[in-house]
């Protein structure tokens, strides 16, 4: 319990310091004082400095993939994938979040390894809801696999816009991005969304 304890702390301020100081200006001598711990305690969950911005990037991933899916509550596909959107979107907004994952992930990481995690928990959840599209009948079910790619590198573009907008841009820059996503993403429908109430039921 001890142990387990610690390496949170240790998540807790290297999370903190990383989306401060940025990755190359925080060492794990850093984070040890923080959380009020020897270097060795660091070593002993995280064998460098890499592995451990890693772990910060898989907790707060497995966070807000979880808090998307949360959000997209519809029973219809597409209000749903709409809902898991406006989610992610609003989440890219929240300058520890776009920082870490857009700007100091890739310089982290390396491109490869970072696009790998990146895969690892939003390929999924944007391949679930291409799939619904096409299950039931809005989407055609024609270039699939680039569809799916195509959509991920979308939000990926979002992300990445919003990460660099200057804080007092950031909400005008998230409604451009859902709007060009919408219109992208309505191009391959062929046949229209079920209008819906708040409540997401089917309007009459």
């Amino acid at each position: 319990m001890y142990s387990e304890a610690t390496k949170a702390a240790l998540l807790d301020e290297a999370t903190a310091l990383f989306a401060e100081r940025g990755y190359a200006r925080t060492a794990l001598e850093d984070v040890a004082a923080a959380s009020q711990v020897t270097r060795g305690a660091v070593y002993h969950h995280f064998a460098s400095k890499q592995a451990l911005f890693e772990a910060v990037l898989d907790r707060m991933e497995q966070v807000v993939m979880r808090e998307i899916a949360e959000k997209a509550t519809s029973s219809d596909p597409w209000e749903a994938a709409m809902q898991a959107l406006d989610a992610f979107l609003d989440k890219c907004c929240d300058p520890l979040y776009g920082r870490l994952v857009w700007l100091e992930g890739p310089a982290a990481l390396g491109w490869s390894r970072w696009r790998t995690c990146e895969e690892k928990y939003a390929y999924p959840m944007v391949e679930t809801m291409i799939m619904a599209l096409v299950q039931a009948g809005y989407v055609a079910d024609k270039a699939l696999q680039s569809l799916i790619k195509f959509s991920f590198w979308m939000l990926g573009g979002a992300g990445l816009a919003l990460a660099e907008a200057p804080d007092d841009e950031r909400r005008r820059i998230r409604d451009e991005w859902g709007y060009l996503i919408r219109k992208s993403i309505s191009g391959f429908q062929v046949r229209p969304a079920v209008p819906r109430d708040r409540q997401g039921r089917a309007d009459p």
